[in-house]
């Protein structure tokens, strides 16, 4: 495990419960784990979304740049028209 730190947190009534819920079930071993799993979540999440504000403003203007999008309903029209068109040479 390594170099371990202590660090008191102060949770609301419902994260206290919700976390003495899940220890007292079984789930968890204990308070601590349920912690150390979120925590461990919420870096995972940070680390693999955490775009900045740059970032994401380049990924929506590269977005807008591709061009118009697909409009679903006509695609999905296309899609239905064919299906039908090739179950019905099917029957033949």
């Amino acid at each position: 495990m390594g170099h371990v730190a202590k660090h008191n947190v102060t949770l609301s009534a419902e994260l206290s419960t919700a976390v003495e819920e899940a220890v007292a079930s079984g789930e968890y071993p204990s308070i601590d784990a349920v912690v150390g799993e979120a925590l461990a979540r919420w870096k995972d999440e940070r680390e693999l979304f955490g775009y900045t504000i740059e970032e994401l403003r380049a990924l929506a203007q590269a977005g807008i740049d591709s061009g118009p999008a697909v409009d679903g309903e006509a695609a999905l029209d296309r899609i239905k028209a064919k299906f039908r068109a090739d179950a019905g040479s099917l029957a033949k």
